[in-house]
């Protein structure tokens, strides 16, 4: 069972494209790419906001979450997200297996 949080980060004067730049630019993000349970971490923009950032991280078990927000990295991304002077707002997901009925609206 996976979990997937979508974290929203909102600012302005294009600071959270500057915050995602810098978290790849720094190798943060594949440092958290790299981390045991790991699933994805991936940073989206929507066409309709410029203000906004999407970040999609999944992570194997809450466990592998606890150890990845148990890292010296979680300060460096505070410290990021009050440079930018970002906002957040967090959902979180439970996985469940593909549904039947489901895979047929589904193109692979």
């Amino acid at each position: 069972m996976a979990l997937t949080i979508n974290l929203r980060y909102t600012g302005s004067n294009g600071n959270a494209r500057k915050f995602a730049e810098e978290m790849e630019k720094t190798g943060t993000a594949d440092a958290i790419r790299s981390e045991a349970g790991n699933l994805r971490y991936e940073y989206y923009f929507p066409m309709n906001d410029p203000e906004t950032l999407l970040l999609i991280d999944s992570w194997e078990s809450q466990e592998a979450i606890d150890a990845h927000h148990a890292t010296p990295m979680m300060e460096k991304i505070a410290e990021l997200r009050e440079k930018y002077d970002l906002h957040m707002t967090v959902k979180r997901f439970v996985s469940i297996e593909e549904n039947e009925a489901d895979s047929k609206f589904i193109r692979k």
